[in-house]
């Protein structure tokens, strides 16, 4: 029979580090009203309000996500339909639509920012700084091993 070779599996610990903070988003989003955004959608409120001084466009979703036209026309009704955001004329070409977060959706934004941060300090308590660095440089090196050892198997695949 196999057997995990390490006492501590980086694996393992991480997913239940990710299963603690995806539980605590989950139960804000949930407390705020939000329970029915999906991942996708609270990635695109975060990219309308982090752009909110630029004209952004469904093609801008679009190539920002990676996601066909028809996902994106589909995530983008539905956060329209619920009043995260709203399609306004463009004076210079009726036919475009820009992208606008509503009130609500600038609110949620906003709370999600606020409890990021409480998280992330809850998360850091009782660490030194010199802890962290060494955790962000040792995390930046697992993912460059991984990085590394996938473009190995890539290229064995040519």
């Amino acid at each position: 029979m196999l057997k995990v070779e390490y006492r501590d599996h980086i694996g393992f610990e991480n997913k239940r580090l990710e299963n603690e903070i995806h539980s605590r988003m989950t139960a804000y989003r949930v407390a705020m009203g939000g329970e029915e955004l999906t991942m996708m959608q609270s990635w695109i409120i975060r990219f309308l309000y982090e752009h909110s001084e630029e004209d952004i466009y469904q093609r801008d979703i679009e190539a920002e996500f990676s996601i066909a036209r028809s996902t994106a026309t589909g995530i983008l009704k539905l956060m329209e339909k619920r009043g995260y955001i709203r399609r306004v004329s463009v004076e210079r070409d009726a036919r475009l639509k820009k992208l606008e977060l509503t009130e609500v959706g600038i609110k949620m934004q906003e709370g999600t920012i606020r409890n990021i941060n409480r998280l992330e300090s809850t998360l850091r308590q009782g660490i030194s700084d010199e802890d962290l660095e060494v955790f962000f440089r040792v995390i930046r090196k697992m993912r460059s091993n991984i990085e590394i050892q996938q473009g190995e198997t890539n290229r064995r695949r040519e």
